[in-house]
């Protein structure tokens, strides 16, 4: 069964990077020593060392978690086969596909997730889980073959999204951008996860975490709300 923490971002408000998430992630690992494979690609300002680093520091009160990014090994899959669980980092997400096609690993990630293995990504890591990476907030950098992405939950997401304009601001609201997307793709649903919120899937229920509430938007903009710790079938 699948069991997936898709998360918003790394930071909520002033904590610390993903001190927020400690309790979900706790929750979410249990209490059994377990290696965890971490995916940096989506790092573009610093190196795999340091964002590997950078995770490792914020997650070490989580003793029972050994994080180990898997550009250690010269086959980056390695790393996962021998893991206990997957964690995808927040970034580009159009860098993080594009490594992702590169060292093979969208299958190897599919079919260990479905086969039951543990995932959490936050950010990109939450976007690239969805049908495809075109609700991603992100510039195009760079090229991945494709924008399908791993389609564990077969839909698509949109992290950190923040709803109307800001005072000056003259370009496209968020809505607008998913509205201008569900005219283009009119059969697809887009979950949008406002910061500080997360989804829990197991299996086909999503369950929602923090203090917001997650939005459902699909054909002709449609929305529904799903309060914090509410759970529905996808």
């Amino acid at each position: 069964m699948k069991n997936m923490l898709l998360m918003s971002g790394s930071k909520y408000q002033n904590t610390p990077y993903l001190e927020h998430t400690q309790d979900w992630l706790k929750h979410f690992l249990g209490n059994a020593h377990i290696k965890v494979a971490f995916i940096p690609y989506a790092g573009v300002s610093r190196t795999f060392d340091a964002y590997e680093q950078l995770v490792q520091n914020a997650l070490g009160g989580l003793n029972n978690i050994e994080i180990i990014s898997v550009h250690r090994s010269k086959k980056h899959s390695d790393i996962i086969e021998q893991a206990d669980a997957i964690a995808v980092g927040g970034g580009n997400t159009y860098c993080l596909l594009k490594l992702l096609y590169e060292n093979q690993l969208l299958d190897i990630i599919r079919e260990k997730v479905l086969a039951g293995m543990p995932y959490f990504g936050w950010s990109a890591g939450a976007n690239i889980a969805g049908a495809s990476i075109m609700t991603t907030n992100d510039m195009p950098i760079t090229y991945p073959p494709s924008f399908a992405a791993l389609n564990l939950f077969p839909h698509q997401i949109n992290p950190h999204f923040i709803s109307g304009k800001m005072a000056g601001h003259n370009g496209e609201s968020r809505e607008e951008r998913l509205a201008e997307f569900l005219i283009i793709n009119p059969e697809a649903t887009v979950y949008a996860l406002p910061e500080g919120t997360a989804l829990h899937i197991q299996g086909n229920n999503a369950t929602v975490l923090g203090q917001s509430d997650i939005l459902q938007f699909s054909k002709n903009m449609q929305m529904h709300t799903f309060a914090p710790n509410s759970t529905f079938q996808y």
